[in-house]
C-alpha cells in the first residue's frame, strides 16, 4: 500500500515547508517538510521546495516500510495514511513500542484509533498542534472506506 494524496496533504499541512534548519517541537534540527537532520545532513544554504519534496518522499517511504513490517492487521487506505503520518511525525520506534500497534495487531481498530489521540504531548505537556494533528489522523482513520485491504 502507498501513502495517498489525502495523507500527503495532511502531512504537508501540519509540517509546513521551511527552507532553513529549525528546531521542531521536540528540539530536533529539522528542515523542509519535517525532515529531521541526520549527522550526515548539511544544508548551510537551506533548501528549495523540490529538494524538500525529495527528502519527504524518502522519509515517507521509510514510514511506509516500517508499517508494512510491523502491522499484521488488514488496513484501509485511511488507516494506512494515518499510520504513515503518525510514524513520519514520531518515528517507527515509538510506533513499535506503542499500545496503538498492540491494539491494532490484535484487531481492535477502535482502540487503536483512540490510542492515536493519546500522542499529543511534547515536553510532558499537551501540545495544541500535536492534538490537532492526532485528531486529523483519527478522522482519516475513521472515515476510510469500510473495505479492509492487506497492508
Amino acid at each position: 500500500m502507498k501513502f495517498s494524496a489525502a495523507g500527503m496533504e495532511l502531512l504537508k499541512r501540519f509540517e509546513g515547508f521551511r527552507n532553513r534548519v529549525y528546531l521542531d517541537v521536540a528540539g530536533l534540527p529539522t528542515i523542509g517538510y519535517g525532515h529531521r537532520l541526520l549527522h550526515s545532513d548539511s544544508f548551510p544554504n537551506g533548501i528549495d521546495e523540490p529538494q524538500a519534496a525529495n527528502l519527504l518522499a524518502c522519509d515517507v517511504r521509510d514510514a511506509e516500510q516500517a508499517i508494512e513490517r510491523m502491522v499484521k492487521a488488514p488496513l484501509t487506505q485511511g488507516q494506512f495514511d494515518a499510520l504513515v503520518d503518525f510514524t513520519f511525525n514520531l518515528g517507527a520506534g515509538r510506533l513499535a513500542s506503542s499500545t496503538l500497534l498492540k491494539s491494532l495487531n490484535a484487531g481492535r481498530y477502535d482502540d487503536a484509533a483512540e490510542q492515536l489521540l493519546r500522542w499529543d504531548h511534547a515536553g510532558g505537556q499537551e501540545n495544541a498542534a500535536l492534538k490537532a494533528r492526532r485528531e486529523a489522523e483519527a478522522e482519516l482513520w475513521r472515515n476510510a472506506p469500510a473495505k479492509q485491504q492487506a497492508a
